[in-house]
């Protein structure tokens, strides 16, 4: 096969792979994630265990070593097929505190601490960085096979690792939050795993019954192999079987990107007791031809070919061009998985515990400070700059001459990120454990593996000799074993503060971290904390999704608008929210900024930690009935609060209601009285007309807005439905506004194109809300330079019309009432009217079957028309 040929054939793989990940967002997107559920991807998934080093790898290793390359199956298979209940667990943890990453979950069991998350994180780094040199030399060392001269032209390693960033960045940062899920991603990850199994299956079938005489013949020569290879290597030595078997067993759950597809990407724990036996069956299958191909390989090639490349020489050498090309695209699918999995698990870590941290230093954030740009930016170009970094690490370093020591990179970074075990068992099953003890034991066992693995694989310095045990082994004993020791004895002589304790309650006992705390009363400054709050949430999610959350807490609690009680369990349920998006230490302390939360005392946190353990023991329908008498009481006592205020408005409303009618009546009646004089001037008869006629004018619109209140309200309005264009019927609204009003130097912002929306509606009434709203802004924006915002979109097949001034605003405690008809926020003489405007919108807006809501967490006051796509049958009710 010609090397161009090949290069065409790897264009339209990668081509499938970016159209089979664009076709799972797309489907995600509405809603459809039937496939990216099922228990057989999510196994699949797990197959990025499987990296090149294992495609390649594992029959060099077997013409070496003999079966010792089954230990890196067999650590998986132990804990996915021994410990699935377990990993259920560590799932169900996990998505209850909204991790990110496994820096995140150890920092987050620790008391939230960042330089905890990114000490981790930078083992996680080193240890990954040669791993992912492995994967890209492999790519080039198979394409380098078919090329002139095993050589490869044009740096073609350098087009892979970049069409590898732009893959990952375009699929695995698509959203802010990190721990949402990557549909696009995993599905094509289970392409690649069916990709490289079939490969990997064809070429041991073929070698078994196509070059080798079948089973029988097979295993004389394994014998063969065995018996003369005895003294070279192929001894089975229970010091580094077991040492590797546990490294492998703990890299499972430990490698940022296994942690990612087992942990991050499934949507609950479900899919496990699937996979417990399907991904051991999967790793069976794999590692089935994996002697027969390395025995076989030594008969049959020449002794200068590389035994890690048998698998895709054997079939060039025998003319099998099809079956090579196979075995290439498995290896290939092996490499690239790993590259794009690990870059997303490592760039979220990267950016989530060092850029985050370092760009809100800075650049001096304040979370609280409602005026500042969003954060969104910020965060997914730090996202993408790092996935960047992490690639061009692993590129970087293959390219200045790292790959002679790349033999045993794998095994070396299975050993480093091993040194989390112990912090990440310990903090998931035993309370007492400390941060101390955590940043003592990975520190000691980080180091030990540094110098006796890692720098050892460099040729930095020599190894040591153990006598008898084997090298690796016994570096895998000290340092995991100092690890523990260290871990264990300063926990056991450490105190935990109060955050590390309520971590280890919820962590250990797997309790949702707002249910112990769901009971602490709110603060006497709710209300502007919740503002501060949202305003914090806008900057991070943007606008319509805070609110979307806020309003949520809000009905939760029984409360309607969008600023819910600010307590201790709303607290918990944001801060874990947040973390979804920067990492759970850094949203605890920017939450705690904005909230002003004081530290917890030890009293307390004994109090909540029994009140947990008893809420344990209730039983679930006393739950549910406790919940939702709280709700039905808070209702209860939102509706008396608004009724009282009510009863105060509506007598005010009818003092005001017989003051404006009693004026102008008694005026009429006045100059009605005048008029009789018979010898009364031309021009003052002509005058006392005028006001007699404006006075009638005021009583007739006083008295249509109260009827049109009625009919409102009874549902007997007639509408009349037609095709109307925003943009038109905002700027009537704005000419009608200006010509009422005496203030001309308001500031309007529009968006003009995006105002050229088309809805069916009734314009008459919809210019009735937009001139009332206008109008206000134009009366009570009290700014030094007043500006009108209006901004017009598509949401939901419908539109939305936002209208936002930049003055005070109205209070957080009066914003509940400002749509009800006897209620008056601001100076009567001001306004020139009965206060009825509000209340007529609101109808209105039910009528045309959209909503009218006010926005809290601007600058000035906002309100935003909600328009349906399919509007409701306009007919008038007899």
């Amino acid at each position: 096969m010609s090397f161009d040929a090949l290069v065409v054939a790897a264009l339209i793989y990668v081509g499938l792979l970016f159209g089979v990940a664009w076709a799972a967002d797309r489907a995600a997107a509405r809603g459809r994630t039937g496939w990216t559920d099922r228990p057989v991807v999510y196994t699949l998934s797990l197959s990025v265990y499987c990296t090149a080093w294992t495609f390649y790898g594992a029959v060099g290793n077997a013409s070496r070593s003999g079966l010792e390359f089954a230990t890196i199956y067999l650590g998986p298979t132990v804990v996915l097929a021994g410990s699935w209940w377990g990993l259920r667990r560590l799932v169900r943890v996990s998505r209850m505190h909204r991790v990110t990453s496994v820096a995140d979950l150890i920092s987050a069991r620790f008391g939230k601490s960042n330089p905890l998350a990114a000490l981790i994180t930078l083992i996680a780094l080193i240890a990954a960085t040669p791993y992912l040199a492995l994967q890209l030399q492999s790519i080039a060392l198979s394409f380098a096979a078919f090329g002139p001269g095993d050589t490869l032209p044009g740096r073609l390693d350098l087009w892979v690792a970049g069409g590898l960033s732009v893959f990952t960045i375009l699929f695995g940062t698509r959203n802010l939050a990190a721990d949402e899920r990557h549909h696009g991603v995993v599905m094509a990850i289970a392409v690649e795993a069916v990709v490289k199994l079939v490969a990997f299956l064809a070429l041991g079938i073929w070698v078994v019954w196509g070059l080798a005489g079948g089973p029988a013949d097979l295993l004389s020569r394994i014998a063969e192999h065995a018996a003369s290879a005895e003294a070279e290597g192929w001894a089975l030595r229970p010091d580094r079987w077991t040492a590797l078997i546990a490294v492998s067993a703990a890299a499972v759950l430990t490698l940022p990107r296994m942690f990612q597809v087992m942990v991050i990407e499934p949507a609950d724990e479900s899919p496990l007791s699937s996979a417990a036996w399907a991904f051991p069956a999967y790793l069976l299958a794999m590692s089935l031809f994996v002697l027969p191909i390395a025995v076989v390989g030594q008969d049959l090639l020449p002794a200068n070919v590389s035994a890690d490349l048998y698998v895709l020489h054997l079939p060039m050498s025998q003319g099998a061009d099809g079956l090579a090309l196979l075995v290439f695209l498995g290896g290939l699918s092996s490499a690239t998985s790993m590259v794009i999995i690990s870059a997303i698990a490592l760039a979220t870590m990267i950016s989530n515990h060092w850029l985050v941290p370092m760009i809100l230093a800075l650049r001096r954030v304040d979370p609280s400070d409602t005026v500042q740009a969003d954060i969104r930016g910020p965060l997914l170009a730090s996202r993408r700059i790092a996935i960047l970094a992490v690639i061009g690490l692993g590129a970087g370093y293959q390219a200045v001459g790292g790959g002679q020591a790349l033999a045993a990179m794998g095994t070396v970074a299975f050993v480093g990120v091993a040194q989390l075990l112990p912090a990440m068992l310990g903090g998931l099953l035993w309370r007492g454990a400390t941060r101390m003890g955590a940043y003592a034991g990975i520190s000691a066992g980080g180091t030990v593996w540094m110098a006796l693995v890692f720098l050892p694989s460099l040729g930095v310095s020599s190894e040591l000799h153990f006598g008898p045990v084997d090298p690796l082994a016994a570096a895998v004993f000290i340092s995991l074993g100092l690890n523990t020791v260290l871990f264990t004895s300063v926990s056991l002589i450490t105190l935990p503060d109060p955050q590390e304790r309520l971590q280890a309650l919820s962590f250990v006992h797997a309790v949702a971290p707002e249910a112990a705390a769901a009971a602490a009363p709110p603060r006497s400054d709710g209300a502007a904390r919740a503002e501060a709050l949202l305003a914090l949430a806008r900057r991070v999610w943007g606008g319509d999704e805070a609110l979307r959350v806020f309003r949520a807490e809000a009905e939760r609690q029984g409360k309607s608008g969008f600023l819910p009680d600010v307590n201790a369990g709303f607290l918990s349920r944001l801060e874990r929210r947040l973390a979804g998006a920067v990492g759970t230490a850094t949203a605890h302390a920017m939450l705690a900024q904005v909230a002003g939360q004081r530290p917890t005392t030890m009293a307390e946190l004994m109090e909540v930690a029994g009140e947990a353990q008893r809420a344990k023991q209730r039983a679930q329908q006393l739950k549910d009935d406790s919940d939702e008498l709280a709700r039905t009481a808070r209702r209860l006592q939102e509706a008396n609060d608004r009724l009282s205020a009510l009863s105060v408005q509506k007598d005010a409303f009818l003092g005001q209601i017989s003051h404006e009618l009693r004026t102008p009546m008694t005026s009429v009646r006045a100059f009605s009285e005048l008029l009789k004089l018979p010898d009364i001037a031309a021009d003052d008869r002509a005058r006392f007309a005028g006001i007699i006629h404006d006075e009638a004018s005021r009583l007739t619109r006083l008295l249509d807005d109260l009827l049109d209140l009625s009919v409102l309200e009874s549902g007997r309005a007639r509408l009349s439905p037609a095709v109307v264009n925003l943009h038109q019927l905002i700027s009537r609204a704005l000419e009608a506004s200006s010509a009422a009003s005496q203030d001309q130097g308001m500031t309007v912002d529009r968006d003009l194109p995006a105002e050229h929306l088309m809805v069916i509606t009734d314009p008459d009434r919809l210019l009735q809300v937009l001139i009332n709203l206008i109008g206000n802004a134009r009366k009570y924006c009290d700014a030094a330079r007043p500006r009108l915002t209006i901004r017009v979109r598509q949401a939901g097949g419908g539109a939305q019309i936002d209208i936002m001034d930049n003055g005070s605003g109205i209070a957080a405690d009066q914003q509940d009432m400002i749509f009800e008809k006897f209620a008056r926020l601001n100076d009567p003489s001001r306004a020139g009217g009965a206060g009825l405007g509000l209340a007529i919108s609101r109808n209105v807006m039910d009528a045309l079957g959209g909503s009218i809501t006010y926005l809290p967490g601007h600058d000035g006051a906002a309100f935003r028309l909600d328009l349906p796509q399919h509007p409701p049958d306009f007919g008038a009710a007899p």
